[in-house]
């Protein structure tokens, strides 16, 4: 296949390229900052139309993953930039598709499990879980965050690419051993001693290990029946006190400092960061994919923290 991957330069990007070059696929990467890799990596800015148009006719597969990172403060320049990058890069590769003679057969769109509202009661699956947004009493951060979600999302449908098949991707956190990911963040607090519970502990935490999100994406793209929103997590979300005992244990570290909420909004701050990060309740679970036949090699946390941790020691980290 020719897969093309908009905003393929972060770590999901990277992860996917490198899988699908490893398996001979032809890779093309756009990024506004090009960089030497395996696969080809090419120029654009997110936003007009331009020669990277022409890798789009005939390619098999568009992975739109473009998009700002979050882990900033949501300050009126860095809001815009959140919101810009993600609107603007679908509406583009949407024009883009619109375009070429031989349109692509699939358009998988990034989006976000964190487009969710904040619960402990019940998980998230795509076919009852609630929007977010409306909840009382949550921070007017955690608001900009579902607006930019939906915001994303509506440019998408929006698109008129009929001859494509359209997928958005709600992801969870990908857990990877590469340097610079969550994980390594994740194991970096840890292994300093400061792995405890963030605020109460309670709030659930979503994620996907690297091999289950290659596979997942894989078989999107060869179930042709599938399309609209499919959750890409695990299907066992669980507590943040409970996430991150286990990622102790596999790292064998026998504790970890706790960090009360206020003390999380005083070094979220130092750390030019916001606390929504930590705080908000992701219990999202991949429903789609489960009632469609997709197996997950990695359900429980506690193996795929063991299985990540042994491959970073492996690579000396």
């Amino acid at each position: 296949m020719k897969i093309v991957i908009p905003g393929g330069s972060g770590q999901v990007g990277t992860i996917l390229a490198r899988a699908f070059h490893g398996e001979g696929h032809e890779v093309v990467v756009l990024s506004r900052r090009p960089k030497s890799a395996p696969w080809r990596s090419l120029p654009w800015d997110g936003e007009k139309l331009g020669a990277w148009v022409a890798e789009l006719d005939g390619a098999d597969v568009v992975i739109n993953l473009a998009g700002r990172s979050v882990n900033c403060r949501y300050h009126a320049r860095q809001r815009r930039e959140i919101m810009d990058s993600r609107v603007k890069s679908t509406r583009a590769v949407g024009a883009a598709i619109a375009c070429v003679r031989h349109s692509p057969r699939v358009w998988l769109q990034a989006s976000t499990a964190t487009i969710y509202a904040h619960r402990y009661d019940a998980p998230n699956d795509e076919a009852t879980g609630i929007i977010g947004g409306s909840e009382p009493d949550v921070p007017e951060t955690w608001r900009f965050s579902i607006e930019v979600a939906q915001a994303w999302e509506r440019t998408f449908d929006e698109a008129d690419t009929p001859a494509t098949r359209k997928v958005k991707l709600r992801s969870a956190m990908t857990m990877s051993p590469d340097a610079g990911g969550i994980f390594a963040t994740l194991s970096t607090l840890v292994r300093c001693g400061l792995g405890g519970a963030a605020g109460d502990g309670r709030q659930f935490v979503s994620w996907i290990h690297e091999e289950d999100f290659i596979r997942a994406v894989h078989w999107l793209i060869a179930h042709e029946e599938i399309d609209g929103v499919v959750n890409l997590a695990a299907p066992n979300p669980l507590p943040y006190g409970d996430f991150m005992r286990a990622l102790r244990t596999a790292w064998g570290v026998p504790f970890g400092l706790p960090a009360p909420a206020w003390l999380l909004e005083i070094g979220t701050w130092l750390l030019q960061t916001e606390s929504e990060l930590v705080l908000k309740s992701r219990r999202v679970v991949p429903a789609r994919l489960q009632q469609a036949g997709f197996e997950f090699r990695y359900a429980d946390w506690p193996v795929a923290a063991h299985v990540l941790c042994n491959a970073v020691r492996q690579r000396g980290s």
